[in-house]
């Protein structure tokens, strides 16, 4: 993985738990390792849903659906 030169930024924003993770900071690498998942990355839900590490596109239209 290349270095970015955004990940101090990032990482400021970066919400996941997951320690051993080599892609945090790196927003695009972790974006493109989630969607291929069919997950949406840690950022984009509460802390308190994060820490559960369901990342489902289910989990986010609950939170944010209406």
């Amino acid at each position: 993985m290349a270095k970015c030169p955004h990940t101090k930024v990032d990482m400021s924003h970066c919400n996941c738990t997951y320690e051993p993770c080599s892609r945090k900071g790196v927003c695009c690498e972790c974006l493109k390792y989630h969607l291929s998942m069919k997950q949406l990355p840690a950022c984009v839900f509460p802390d308190d849903v994060e820490r559960t590490y369901d990342r489902s596109f289910k989990r986010f239209a609950q939170l944010y659906g209406g």
